[in-house]
């Protein structure tokens, strides 16, 4: 039976909501980031284990072939270690997104995003109730705003030409995000993956 990751689910659920014309993934690919912050424990406990979840098991001997470089290099010197610790994050990363499906364009340094937060809280936390109602207000005022407008802009939708295409253009805003919203409800696991129950 296949079973929705209900964080990227959210995720999903929220790209739609704003409509941003941009490609979703998760922050793997920063240095604050799950992939780098167990690659560093890694690295401090001397042990590759923690990592090893990101990649795929045919990846495991490039980690830990990486792995072992990099603590072979970290004891030469400040700069030797800053240097072979940030070769072994981006060895993760690249093959962790290779796993993907996705492109390696380098670790970003930058903040996580509020959804992101919240759902790497609600698994920290281990209560996901947070998270549901600020998705839950932030789909329903969505929704509201778009059938608003396209309510209105349908009451005079006859009256000119450039009005219908006002309205045209409100109802299809209307139209795709309650699409979009019931498509990523119905949709399987992120990168294709299927998990099932047994």
């Amino acid at each position: 039976m296949k079973q929705m990751y209900f964080p990227a689910l959210l995720s999903g659920i929220a790209v739609f909501l704003f409509a941003l014309p941009v490609h979703v993934t998760a922050h793997c690919d920063t240095y604050n980031g799950p992939v780098v912050t167990d690659a560093k424990q890694a690295l401090e406990k001397g042990d590759v284990t923690p990592v090893l979840k990101w990649v795929k098991k045919d990846d495991e001997a490039k980690i830990t072939e990486a792995f072992k470089k990099t603590m072979a290099v970290r004891v030469k010197g400040t700069e030797a270690k800053d240097l072979a610790d940030n070769y072994f994050f981006e060895t993760v990363v690249r093959i962790h997104r290779a796993g993907e499906g996705e492109p390696y364009t380098g670790i970003k340094n930058t903040p996580v995003d509020k959804l992101t937060a919240m759902t790497d809280k609600a698994l920290e936390t281990g209560k996901v109730d947070t998270l549901i109602n600020n998705i839950t207000a932030e789909v329903k005022q969505g929704i509201k705003e778009r059938f608003t407008k396209a309510l209105q802009a349908k009451k005079s939708a006859d009256k000119t030409v450039e009005a219908g295409r006002e309205y045209v253009e409100a109802y299809i805003s209307y139209i795709h995000l309650v699409e979009n919203i019931h498509t990523a409800l119905k949709a399987g696991p992120e990168h294709g993956q299927e998990v099932e129950n047994k």
